[in-house]
């Protein structure tokens, strides 16, 4: 518990930094419910971006504890508000200082780094940072079929798309899409591996209770091997699972916690093609 707290406290700190350092100080607003936080700090300056975050986060996050517990609640809470506070203190520390950078485009590159290595300690630490992630949850819970990088990219594009007539100019809303560009770029390929994930064979006595942990929870497809023991003879399901390298100690956890007699087996996939991974590509002729 110790080492998951500090965890999340590391990133939401970075992701906060991203925010009051870079990316608020030059009206930037790349997608989420942090975009929208900073161009409401713009028309209703009466409240800071950090307050509008935990504003925003409100209604999601209970929400979130109805449909998805109190496991959800506790550490997804727990970000949230450490991240939103911590972007009013940032802010009001660098308030009588002069900016980092006067270069809106670094200001962007840098913006985009800190939220997404900050958003890549927290799901390392089991965590989530909130706002769209939970809305991206609830619709996949519903639609199963809709994809998940489809779903943040129709979110984070309409919010940029947004900072046009709020920021003032299409310029504004050009560098908060290259902040957009960095943090996913950077949180798939440089903390996590685009194409390569982690590979489970789970051999279990409770392979229903497990196989619907992992899809609830982790948000994650999984496959029935059909199997039989050699000594005994008796049919076993046996579990395929494919996940990103930061999902893995989420799956671990849940295994262990239905079954600590389980049989796991976790090896690296190299490349994995397919929804949530690298797509296919056409072979040349």
């Amino acid at each position: 518990m110790l080492k998951k707290t500090i965890g999340l406290t590391a990133g939401a700190a970075v992701y906060s930094a991203g925010i009051s350092l870079f990316l608020d100080p030059h009206g930037l607003a790349p997608g989420g419910i942090g975009g929208i936080a900073i161009m409401l700090s713009r028309i209703a300056p009466v409240l800071e971006t950090g307050t509008w975050i935990l504003l925003l986060n409100i209604p999601l996050l209970i929400i979130g504890s109805i449909v998805f517990g109190r496991r959800f609640l506790l550490s997804t809470v727990y970000t949230t508000v450490a991240s939103s506070l911590m972007v009013d203190v940032i802010a009001r520390l660098m308030a009588d200082q002069p900016q980092l950078t006067d270069n809106t485009l670094l200001a962007a590159l840098a913006g985009g780094a800190g939220l997404s290595i900050g958003m890549g300690i927290v799901f390392r630490s089991g965590g989530t940072t909130g706002g769209a992630d939970i809305v991206v949850k609830l619709l996949r819970r519903k639609y199963r079929h809709l994809r998940m990088g489809a779903i943040f990219m129709a979110i984070d594009a309409a919010v940029v798309v947004l900072t046009i007539p709020v920021m003032g100019g299409v310029e504004p809303a050009l560098y908060a899409a290259v902040a957009l560009v960095v943090a996913s770029v950077l949180i798939d390929k440089v903390l996590y591996g685009a194409e390569g994930g982690t590979l489970f064979y789970i051999v279990t006595q409770r392979p229903h209770e497990i196989a619907k942990r992992i899809m609830d929870e982790v948000d994650l497809g999984v496959t029935y091997l059909q199997g039989e023991g050699a000594y005994t003879g008796a049919p076993k399901r046996v579990l395929l699972c494919v996940a990103r390298r930061q999902l893995s100690p989420r799956i671990r956890d849940i295994v262990k916690a239905e079954d600590a007699s389980a049989f796991l087996i976790v090896s690296p996939a190299s490349e994995v093609l397919g929804e949530g991974f690298k797509a296919h590509e056409a072979e040349e002729p």
